[in-house]
């Protein structure tokens, strides 16, 4: 479905393309002034079409920024070369204000502001020379009302900017609303797989562990025999641990108890606890947090949140290397970071984060992030990954803070 949808797009690119190409090349060829007088001009006019069809063509092969940067350049060229060549032609001027308008259909927040920026300046430079120095004699209608040529100008640059932010954070909230989707798909999947299984696989875990516990109280089995059943047993309640987690995803959500938490006592008791499993990595845990950090939460619920983070950190990070954990205030909200000095996530590896049994670790069920995301989510809180390859990975979450 997804290759249909690409070939779909791909055709209707290259339709567009063809009719920008095909209008470019009219305003060649079609009665060109210039083809005769100006044999250089039209020379120079020519080859920057040639240029930018090419381009235009070879993008969908190379969507980088990179190309991206060079279209936008050659456009300008473009269009300030017709500006030049054909000063009696008013609609060129049109074209130059509408120059950002190009960045735009990339959606680079980037590219849009360096070129209204430029755009900005190389017209405000060239209302200069012709009011000052060329006075009307290439660009008449300029000359004729300047003023009003330059509020113009001005104003579609600040309408165009005006577009683009509306357009661009209203993107930014449907994406974050399709990522809200696909955490609330992954949570119901995992939800579906533990009614249908997690009871069916408890009931004879039970039954077994039951038998072994028995067993093991009885004076005519021997100890070695005993010890055998103690490490069933906690085989079997490792199970049971897993099983569990399945039931908390899965079951159906209480209401809400918020309460006032420390964050820096309840950080302080976490990292004392995972002291040692960090010392068991050759790792050791730093933390620095503010005073009064007060967030609205379940003190249980935040310890749990913190142990799963703080554990995942340990285990990703380096030998002999730091976990850091900070908490500082920051308006209405509290900020919590955790950060280590692993191997790091690619964009992909972050985006699958939460879902059901995907894990970078080689026994991990992926149910313990999972946790995590609908601990914050249950007292409104954010959590955010930021990682490369090879230079670690932070995570920050925000709990809004109590002000009751």
């Amino acid at each position: 479905m997804m290759k249909v949808k690409s070939d779909i797009n791909r055709k209707i690119y290259y339709a567009g393309i063809s009719a920008v190409i095909a209008a470019m090349w009219m305003g060649v060829l079609w009665e060109n002034p210039h083809m005769h007088t100006n044999q250089a001009g039209f020379f120079f006019h020519a080859v920057l079409v040639a240029i930018i069809s090419i381009l235009l063509l070879a993008y969908p092969a190379l969507p980088n920024r990179s190309m991206r940067i060079i279209i936008i350049a050659m456009a300008s060229v473009y269009f300030y070369t017709l500006f030049f060549l054909y000063p009696d032609t008013w609609s060129t001027f049109l074209y130059i204000a509408l120059i950002p308008l190009v960045s735009i259909f990339f959606f680079d927040s980037k590219l849009f502001y360096f070129s209204l920026a430029l755009n900005t300046i190389a017209l405000t430079v060239f209302f200069v020379f012709s009011i000052f120095i060329d006075q009307g004699h290439a660009f008449t209608f300029i000359q004729k009302d300047p003023v009003g040529n330059l509020i113009n100008f001005f104003g579609s640059q600040i309408l165009l900017y005006t577009l683009y932010y509306l357009t661009h954070e209203r993107m930014k909230k449907q994406q974050l609303y399709y990522e809200q989707i696909q955490q609330s798909e992954r949570i119901k999947t995992a939800g579906q797989l533990a009614a249908a299984v997690a009871h069916e696989i408890r009931n004879p875990l039970t039954v077994v562990k039951g038998f072994l516990q028995l067993y093991e109280q009885d004076s005519n089995i021997d100890h070695n025999t005993k010890e055998r059943f103690s490490l069933m047993i906690g085989e079997l309640d490792a199970a049971e641990e897993v099983i569990a987690q399945f039931l908390a995803v899965s079951a159906p959500a209480k209401a809400v108890t918020v309460e006032k938490v420390n964050a820096k006592a309840d950080l302080h008791s976490v990292t004392s606890l995972l002291a040692s499993y960090g010392f068991m990595h050759h790792n050791q845990i730093e933390l620095h947090v503010e005073d009064e950090c007060m967030i609205a939460a379940n003190s249980m619920e935040f310890k749990q949140l913190f142990v799963n983070l703080i554990k995942n950190a340990i285990e990703a990070s380096t030998e002999n290397s730091s976990v850091r954990v900070s908490a500082v205030q920051k308006g209405p909200v509290v900020e919590i970071e955790v950060s280590d000095s692993g191997n790091g996530m690619t964009q992909e590896q972050i985006l699958s984060l939460g879902t059901p049994f995907y894990s970078l670790k080689s026994k991990g069920t992926g149910l313990g992030l999972m946790i995590c995301f609908n601990i914050v989510k249950k007292y409104n809180g954010t959590m955010k990954f930021q990682s490369e390859p090879g230079k670690g990975t932070t995570v920050t979450v925000q709990f809004p803070s109590y002000d009751k």
